[in-house]
């Protein structure tokens, strides 16, 4: 039974190298990619230091509650209950927030959820062609979303979780809702007696979003006729139509493995295959070094590090030419490159942890990513 999961596994990773032909024989042909054109991308932000510090590339051992937002079918192998806060200061002084809270259910057959995120600013000065040193008010961005999420074990080897979210979005006097889908499922199986775990998600399925509100109102004045030109004319109330966007749709694939596996040692390296609807695709892979019980205090330590390939790792491939230095002999060589470690500590039940993790983000600098976790 163990080799046919092992060989099912196997299969999964075959399937996620296998998932980035379709990117390289495109080369050469028109791009059709659509750069730009989706809604409320703060849903791409991650939760939780942890997932940051792995660049990502944590699908395939999301178990704790921010398996909630990276793979809602990871959620089911949740030992104890948990509560979760993070967050992150992004760039251009935005700020991005995330919480969760999962309790496992059945003796932990399966598992429940709420979670939630909210990203954005405030108090920006309003510049206009009239006040090109600002009119005296101001305006602010405020995306949020909120999310239920189940999760099943199906058998000792997979589980699946399914989420439903609400996503509204607040930008300046208009704003704009919409419904999503996360989709998630979990292989686990053990090759030499290490586990091996594999991942396939999607999420952001789901509705257009469109803004309306007060700041579309208008007042429009028809031409009148050529025979009352004299007839004074009255502005018609009107409200200006804006165009609907999708979500940030991604497809996930993760596989992971335990090189070193004890009971106060951890070893695990694992990676990622990302395709979004809005971006090219990108790969990565990571690691987590987790020192469990030192002394036998309860105390543990991890350190992690990721790096993940994307479009804007390589800025300017024939910048050469242009006189410019490409961006991977540069000082952007960094860009994709994520760390960072967490310090927890374990007594029967009880546990708590704290996390942080800094990813560089190449010319829009780096992003420095705080979280705390409780469990009971």
């Amino acid at each position: 039974m163990r080799q046919i999961y092992a060989r099912s596994v196997a299969a999964a990773g075959a399937i996620a190298l296998m998932a980035t032909a379709p990117a390289a024989a495109q080369q050469g042909e028109i791009d059709n990619t659509q750069f730009g054109t989706t809604s409320a991308e703060f849903l791409l932000l991650g939760a939780g230091a942890r997932g940051a510090a792995l660049g990502g590339s944590f699908s395939a051992v999301a178990n704790d509650v921010t398996a909630l937002y990276w793979n809602p079918g990871g959620l089911a192998m949740m030992e104890r209950p948990g509560v979760h806060f993070s967050h992150m200061t992004y760039v251009a002084d935005t700020r991005y927030t995330w919480v969760g809270l999962a309790i496992p259910l059945s003796g932990g057959q399966r598992a429940i959820g709420i979670h939630g995120a909210t990203f954005g600013f405030s108090d920006q000065p309003v510049y206009t062609v009239e006040n090109p040193e600002g009119d005296g008010t101001t305006y602010g961005v405020s995306e949020s979303y909120f999310g239920l999420t189940f999760s099943q074990n199906f058998s000792d080897r997979f589980s699946a979780g399914i989420t439903g979210k609400f996503i509204n979005d607040q930008l300046g006097d208009t704003d704009g809702q919409a419904f999503a889908v996360d989709f998630g499922t979990n292989f686990h199986a053990a090759i030499n007696d290490r586990p091996i775990r594999a991942a396939f998600t999607i999420s952001n399925l789901g509705t257009n979003l469109q803004h309306d509100g007060a700041a579309l109102s208008a007042a429009v004045t028809r031409t009148p006729p050529q025979d009352q030109q004299d007839v004074p004319q009255e502005g018609a109330a009107a409200e200006l139509a804006t165009k609907d966007f999708g979500l940030p749709v991604l497809f996930r694939v993760g596989v992971a493995y335990d090189f070193i596996s004890s009971a106060n040692n951890r070893l695990t390296v694992m990676s990622e295959f990302n395709q979004p609807n809005n971006n090219n695709a990108t790969a990565g892979g990571a690691f987590e070094w987790a020192f469990l019980n030192l002394g036998n205090t309860g105390f543990e330590v991890a350190a992690r590090g990721g790096y993940t390939y994307q479009p804007d790792n390589d800025l300017a491939p024939n910048a050469n030419r242009a006189g410019f230095a490409s961006s991977l002999n540069s000082d952007e060589n960094l860009d994709g490159l994520s760390l960072g470690g967490g310090l927890g500590y374990r007594r029967g039940t009880f546990g708590f942890f704290v996390d942080y993790a800094y990813r560089d983000l190449g010319l829009l600098g780096g992003t420095n990513f705080f979280s705390a976790t409780i469990q009971w």
